[in-house]
C-alpha cells in the first residue's frame, strides 16, 4: 500500500467512526454550586458522563471534601442534582485537549455560560481549572490565579476557583486539591448560616 493510499485509507476511517456527543448538563434547581470545566474529554463524551478520564479526580474530591455523603463515580454523575450541585462545560465540542479550542468556542461558551448561570442562579459558580478561570475572569498570564473565592462574579454570583482535578496536572498535589474543595464545603457551609440568619 503506498503512502498516499495510507494517508486516504486513514480518512475514510477517521470519517466514519462516531463521533462523540455533547454532554449533557447535569443541573437541578436549587444549587449549591454549579461546576464548570472547560470541555468534555473524549472518553467522557463517549461514554456520556463527566469527568470520566481514568486518572481523574474529581469524583474523589468531591467525596473525601465532604461535599456528598457517598462515593460516586462518574457514571453516577446525575445524582449531584439531588444534593445540590450542577455540571456543565464552557465549551460542549469533546476534544482530547484544550489546544484543540479555537478561540472563538471559548467566546460562544461564554456567552452560553452566562445566560445559563442566569436561568440557574446557583450559590456559585464553581470553576474547574485554573487555565478556565483565567480566560474566563481575564487574569493576564502574568499573574497568579489564586484557588478559592475569586473577588469578582459572574453574572452577579459568586466565583470560587478549583485546581483542574485531571490526573495530567502536574501542579496540584492530591493535598492541594484536596484543600480547595475542603474550602468550597467551608464556604458553602457559611453560606448557609448567612441565609438562616438573614
Amino acid at each position: 500500500m503506498t503512502k498516499a493510499s495510507q494517508r486516504a485509507s486513514r480518512r475514510t476511517q477517521t470519517a466514519t467512526a462516531p463521533r462523540p456527543q455533547p454532554l449533557r448538563d447535569r443541573v437541578g434547581p436549587e444549587l449549591k454550586a454549579l461546576f464548570v470545566g472547560i470541555n468534555p474529554g473524549i472518553r467522557s463524551a463517549t461514554i456520556g458522563h463527566h469527568f470520566a478520564g481514568y486518572s481523574n479526580r474529581f469524583w474523589s474530591l468531591l467525596f473525601d471534601a465532604g461535599l456528598v455523603p457517598e462515593r460516586i463515580t462518574c457514571e453516577q454523575d446525575d445524582r449531584l442534582p439531588k444534593w445540590g450541585f450542577g455540571l456543565t462545560n464552557l465549551i460542549a465540542r469533546p476534544t482530547s485537549g484544550v489546544g484543540e479550542l479555537l478561540s472563538q468556542e471559548y467566546i460562544a461558551g461564554h456567552t452560553v455560560l452566562l445566560k445559563k448561570v442566569r436561568r440557574l442562579r446557583p450559590r456559585v459558580v464553581a470553576l474547574v481549572g485554573v487555565t478556565l478561570a483565567r480566560m474566563l475572569l481575564v487574569i493576564p498570564s502574568s499573574e497568579r490565579v489564586r484557588l478559592g473565592l475569586q473577588p469578582v462574579r459572574l453574572a452577579s454570583l459568586p466565583v470560587f476557583v478549583l485546581p483542574n482535578p485531571s490526573g495530567r496536572n502536574a501542579h496540584y498535589s492530591y493535598g492541594e486539591m484536596l484543600a480547595a474543595f475542603r474550602a468550597l464545603k467551608a464556604y458553602l457551609g457559611q453560606d448557609d448560616v448567612e441565609t438562616a440568619i438573614s
